[in-house]
């Protein structure tokens, strides 16, 4: 992965820039010649922290310009983020597929680091960092915000020069998205975010077991949904992609072995969080927690089916020490979740979620139609 000091949309800026001062006739009015030197001030940028010559910065940035004006194709755009890191095999075996497919024009906004289980969170009232870099051969932008902080940015013509993409991509997720979870995961808070700003989105999940899962599932996954991704640019293009919803794809353990595409609605699986005091020798005051879902890819100790927030509760205030407190994800086993899961357990769960809860039926109908005919002209 390899970093850029000079991101594309600024060099497209400041191409538009220096057409515009060469075709603009000079000015006598004060107050024109006073916006043309501060736009140029503006945009012309320094490297390694030295300022350049007007004139020589210029031309080596309209040379920079050009090459990526010739760069730029009629190719569909398609963003890519999630919730693992920019450097999560997840991502990169999806990035690697689409780049090798060579039918698209591959972005990249994801978080610097992981943030799985973030949610729906955006940071404010702080600075986020913004690196260019490259994934196997595509654009990106690694940020030190949340997935929904990439989107929005990725979104705002900030950093992009194009508009906006045909399809956002939030995945490959290490671990299910599916039940609640869809409330914790940050990858799809990514496919969510997309829908806000009204660009049609698929958040793609594995469910990732410990010691049976291995990273080669995730090209495997990506083999899988590139038909579905392919049938959604496709019919994105022709205004027939289903609206009000995001898809979320969540590809089984073994994903070689699938039996095809299923298509569900949103289940009531839930991870419950057990708490256990465990004995601490810092400041009477400090108390610390830690939360983790095990459905998420995060494992703690195991505790036993005893144990419970009330259980700890009882401890700490029994033996009045200083503890510090952690959690454990336990997964809930209701009887219409085990149904579900033993039904669709080799097939690719393809779950519509909307922003309301409005006009369910229709959205599933038109999701169901659409899949139907998507999986049939792929096949």
């Amino acid at each position: 992965m390899n970093r850029n000091a000079l991101p594309p949309s600024l060099v497209a800026n400041l191409q538009q820039v220096l057409i515009s001062r060469k075709n603009t006739p000079p000015q006598d009015d004060d107050e024109g010649e006073k916006v043309v030197t501060e736009s140029t001030e503006l945009t012309q940028p320094t490297i390694d922290g030295a300022a350049q010559d007007p004139s020589s910065s210029s031309s080596s940035i309209a040379s920079i310009a050009e090459d990526d004006s010739e760069k730029k194709s009629s190719k569909p755009v398609i963003l890519v983020t999630n919730g693992d890191g920019i450097e999560s095999p997840g991502l990169v075996s999806l990035v690697d597929a689409l780049v090798r497919d060579g039918r698209f024009d591959v972005h990249v906004c994801a978080p610097q680091f992981d943030k799985s289980a973030c949610g729906h969170s955006l940071t404010v009232r702080e600075t986020v960092e913004v690196t260019s870099t490259e994934v196997s051969g595509a654009t990106a932008f690694e940020v030190s915000g949340t997935p929904a902080d990439c989107v929005s940015l990725a979104l705002s013509q900030t950093i992009f020069s194009w508009s906006k993409p045909v399809l956002v991509i939030s995945g490959i997720n290490r671990g299910s998205s599916c039940g609640q979870n869809t409330l914790y995961s940050g990858a799809i808070a990514g496919a969510r975010e997309a829908l806000i700003y009204g660009v049609p989105s698929l958040c793609i999940s594995l469910d990732w077991k410990k010691d049976v899962s291995s990273e080669n599932d995730f090209k495997d996954a990506v083999e899988i949904c590139l038909p579905l991704i392919n049938a959604a640019i496709r019919d994105i293009e022709k205004g027939i992609f289903p609206q009000s919803c995001f898809l979320s794809i969540e590809v089984p353990v073994s994903p070689s072995a699938n039996k095809g595409f299923k298509l569900t609605r949103q289940s009531l699986q839930r991870s419950g969080l057990t708490w256990r005091a465990v004995s601490s020798y810092k400041h009477p005051s400090a108390m610390n927690f830690m939360a983790s879902q095990q459905s998420l890819g995060i494992q703690l100790a195991q505790l036993g089916r005893d144990a419970s927030a009330a259980g700890a509760a009882r401890w700490l205030y029994k033996n009045k020490k200083n503890v510090e407190i952690e959690s454990v994800g336990v997964a809930g086993k209701s009887d219409s979740e085990q149904t579900i899961r033993k039904h669709y357990r080799l097939e690719v769960a393809v779950t519509p979620l909307a922003l309301s809860s409005d006009n369910q039926a229709e959205i599933y109908s038109s999701v169901s139609n659409w899949l139907s005919l998507a999986l049939a002209g792929e096949q």
